[in-house]
């Protein structure tokens, strides 16, 4: 019967990949770690070379790389800096030139994952057609490795270990099973590196011709997906180990496959990463091993009903007195960690996030029906021997292993997709603008960024950088693609150098113009202009 189950896992695969593939088209590109403040602002303008640049994240942060380009296109590496928790103080290299300069920065977050960005700042004077905004360039073939790599490497650990631990403790071992479950741990040993080596592409920007590099390597195993790599290889080998031993050896090295698949899995990525960890990484533990047990069952069993072994129904009865216990817990954790990362139930249909995870509970749906299905009426007339019972057993096995295949696949397009509680620390960060003439010059910044209630804060100083005590300052917004404003709102001084617009409300998102109205100590006015984007 393998052929046919060989031949079969071939079509179920290649639908896995046409699926997987359209959703990974359609994820966010949104950053994990993000940048909250920069020192000089984005776009701001200083009288002269600064000592120092500060870059503050939303979360913990490792440097990967730091450049500075200088106004005529060449550019040094910043190698020089001082780490603060989520903040980077880089000195800044010496003889900055007059003009537009702009900081690359890339830097990989606490939970593994690459994130760069840009800060334009100018001395002087700007430098003309240079822009702000940072566009973030998608390397598919990249983003297709890792994809690629991450699903072998959940077959290798839930369907090569789990099926280890299945055999060593539960029963249906067969040599169909065995070089089955061991060629997919063999397969994870090679993905597993391969797949560091694709965290450090993506960690530096870099693409798959710069695999061979050492660099690559070094970058990939220093992020908090190093670690975890390390710990599913242990994972995989034990489990390889596993397959070749009986009795006591064989049940513990497989347990402790088991054990640290857990552990691996929860070293890295968004869930294990979200706050609180001493509650989330553990659910991300609990969840990983609760799905081997699940996942490792079904080949071996499948493949003992499939050649009529003797212990078939002993194996069958066993796990259907202990899945209860790993089901229960797996999907107890599977719906905290959910929560925990969605933050609101409208996260659901609003992110790409909550989007997957809509995918993924429309394919548990009908694996659990199968799985009551089997337990329910299925169950006791296999191990009774009947032969329908056991035909619709196995075409029940296929379609379960079907949907976990899918799963896995979906599931792994959430390495490129930020949970909603990063995305609301996006949401909270302040937009601001810069706007320099030679009358005055503006610093304003709104909090939040993104539409709905916000306030305002304005630094406002003369055009050669020095105080200017205004009488009056009025801040005029309107959104002309959206048909809003001009609306005018006055400011007041709270009596810290700044001035405050409070009860503002921004109904669109998009590009504002901005105008500022100063009245000057002498009682001359002075207009300044400039545009500022709100996010939804």
């Amino acid at each position: 019967m393998m052929p046919a189950l060989t031949d079969w896992s071939r079509r179920i695969l290649q639908a896995v990949l046409v699926m997987a593939g359209v959703l990974l088209c359609a994820t966010d590109t949104f950053a994990h770690a993000t940048l909250i403040r920069t020192s000089p602002a984005d776009g701001a303008m200083v009288a002269s070379q600064p000592d120092a640049f500060s870059l503050t994240f939303s979360e913990p942060i490792a440097p990967l790389v730091l450049r500075l380009v200088a106004p005529d296109g060449t550019a040094v590496t910043l190698d020089r800096y001082v780490q603060r928790g989520p903040t980077l103080d880089i000195a800044a290299p010496a003889g900055l030139k007059t003009g537009t300069h702009v900081l690359t920065w890339r830097v990989v977050s606490d939970d593994g994952h690459p994130v760069g960005g840009v800060v334009v700042f100018s001395i002087g004077a700007p430098s003309p057609g240079v822009s702000a905004a940072a566009v973030e360039i998608i390397d598919w073939p990249v983003r297709t490795a890792i994809w690629s790599a991450r699903l072998v490497i959940y077959a290798a650990l839930f369907l090569g270990i789990g099926g280890a631990f299945f055999m060593n403790w539960i029963g249906g071992r067969s040599r169909s099973a065995a070089r089955l479950g061991m060629g997919l741990i063999l397969a994870g040993l090679v993905a597993v590196p391969v797949s560091v080596s694709f965290q450090g592409l993506d960690a530096l920007g870099a693409t798959l011709r710069n695999l061979p590099e050492l660099v690559v390597w070094r970058t990939g195993f220093a992020t908090s997906y190093g670690l975890a790599a390390q710990l599913a290889l242990a994972a995989l080998a034990m489990g390889l180990g596993a397959f070749g031993l009986k009795g006591i050896a064989g049940r513990l090295l497989s347990l402790a496959a088991l054990i640290l698949t857990g552990c691996a899995l929860a070293a890295s990525g968004h869930a294990g990463a979200a706050p609180p960890q001493t509650l989330t990484r553990p659910a991300v533990a609990l969840h990983a091993v609760g799905i081997a047990f699940w996942a490792g069952a079904l080949v071996p069993l499948g493949t003992a009903f499939a050649s009529r072994s003797s212990d078939a129904a002993v194996a069958l009865r066993r796990f259907s007195v202990l899945a209860p216990f790993a089901v229960l817990p797996l999907g107890v954790a599977g719906l905290l960690l959910a929560v925990i990362q969605l933050e609101s139930l409208q996260a659901l249909w609003t992110t790409a996030y909550g989007e997957v995870l809509l995918v993924k509970l429309a394919l548990l749906v009908p694996l659990f029906g199968l799985a009551v299905v089997n337990r329910i009426r299925l169950t006791a007339p296999a191990e009774r021997g009947e032969a329908r019972a056991i035909a619709r057993l196995r075409c029940s096995i296929r379609a379960e292993m079907a949907l976990i295949l899918v799963i896995f696949a979906v599931a792994a397009v959430w390495r490129f997709t930020p949970p909603p509680r990063v995305l609301a620390v996006i949401g909270a960060e302040p937009a601001s603008v810069h706007i320099h003439t030679s009358a005055a010059m503006v610093d304003l910044s709104i909090s939040p960024g993104r539409a709905g209630p916000v306030s305002a804060s304005i630094v406002i100083m003369t055009g050669e950088f020095g105080p200017l005590d205004a009488k009056g300052v009025t801040l005029i917004l309107s959104n002309p693609a959206a048909g809003i404003g001009p609306i005018r709102w006055p400011a007041t001084k709270p009596g810290d150098g700044t001035w405050r617009v409070d009860g503002l409300t921004l109904p669109q998102a998009g590009r504002w113009s901005v105008g500022m109205e100063i009245l000057g100590p002498d009682g001359a006015p002075s207009e300044l202009a400039g545009e500022i984007d709100i996010r939804p």
